[in-house]
């Protein structure tokens, strides 16, 4: 399981001129079962995901393939995590 964090980088300002290829991008990671959550960092730092079912260099390229993330209007962390206890709906996450 991964957390990653996009935080804004040098061209925030940019943001505007790639939101429909980021959004695209975010549906596509949830249409294909990698992405389970997206959420803004608050106070409007950038974004964070929760992603599973692929590996760290399977979701490295896919992050490398977010508009956002080509294009510098964000940073991109990779934090990997291995559950080790969960609540009982979240139980999926322990079979990796």
């Amino acid at each position: 399981m991964f957390v990653i964090i996009l935080k804004f980088s040098v061209n925030k300002s940019q943001a505007g001129t790639y939101m429909s290829g980021h959004t695209a991008w975010l549906e596509r990671g949830f249409d294909e079962g990698v992405f389970l959550l997206a959420g803004t960092i608050q106070p409007g730092l950038g974004g964070a995901l929760l992603a599973h079912n692929a590996s760290l260099s399977d979701l490295q390229s896919r992050i490398s393939d977010d508009p956002f993330v080509a294009q510098e209007v964000v940073s991109a962390e990779i934090l990997e995590i291995t559950p080790g206890q969960t609540i009982e709906r979240l139980d999926f996450l322990l079979d990796v």
